[in-house]
């Protein structure tokens, strides 16, 4: 991004709105010149007419520029730094089996956003376009396809990790992502790759029948996991 552009939208972050007056004085150039550096930001959705204002109540209103939600995300944030902490205290500080009952609580919360008994009654090739819909929604890039001619053994793929950089030390995370499957498929999925062991992306094998295979997937699972 332009150098004056960025010092425009940081100015505007630190005083929570400015005129061009004003911006103009910050940053010691023309009004003419600081309303061409607004336009474009403008154009890209990254300011805002806040409010008009008058000065002493009388005279002709000015316009205050604000940044708009897709400008607030460009300035840097520690979420994923704060998160590994958490969760590092969580594991410092908790057994092993509590931590893994709030991970799995976790992947119940976000299960049920996707409103799973709307599911339940879907052919699984229709649940699975909907749970790829509902990964996709959450930064997952999720793709499903088909495995054999009867229609009974398929293939989720995931390939962006939301949790990169954070998956390799807590594994537990991996571990919810595959909680978070086998609810919203609703049938036995084992994972047969993952981005933690250097593959491409994570992909589940899901089988249509056979809900009793379900808890010998997660074994197997779990089995990768830990020989990672």
């Amino acid at each position: 991004m332009h150098a004056v552009r960025r010092h425009i939208l940081e100015i505007l972050k630190e005083t929570g709105g400015a005129t061009v007056a004003e911006l103009a004085e910050r940053l010691d150039m023309a009004p003419v010149s600081v309303r061409h550096h607004l336009d474009i930001l403008q154009g890209d959705n990254l300011i805002r007419v806040g409010r008009l204002e008058r000065t002493g109540g009388v005279g002709r209103p000015q316009q205050i520029y604000q940044l708009t939600d897709d400008a607030i995300e460009l300035f840097p944030k520690n979420f994923a730094v704060l998160a590994a902490g958490m969760v590092r205290q969580l594991k410092q500080r908790l057994p092993p089996e509590q931590v893994d009952a709030i991970f799995e609580s976790l992947a119940d919360e976000m299960a049920a956003e996707a409103h799973l008994a709307d599911l339940e009654a879907l052919p699984m090739p229709e649940r699975l376009e909907r749970v790829t819909a509902f990964l996709n929604e959450r930064g997952y890039l999720a793709r499903w396809e088909p495995t054999d001619a009867e229609g009974e053994v398929y293939m989720l793929y995931k390939h962006n990790c939301p949790y990169a950089g954070m998956s390799d030390e807590h594994r537990e995370l991996c571990m919810m992502d595959q909680w978070l499957i086998d609810r919203l498929v609703g049938a036995p999925c084992s994972r047969t790759a993952s981005v933690v062991n250097n593959d491409k992306c994570c992909a589940y094998q899901i089988e249509a029948e056979g809900e009793a295979k379900r808890s010998d997937a997660t074994a197997r699972c779990q089995e990768i996991l830990l020989a990672a």
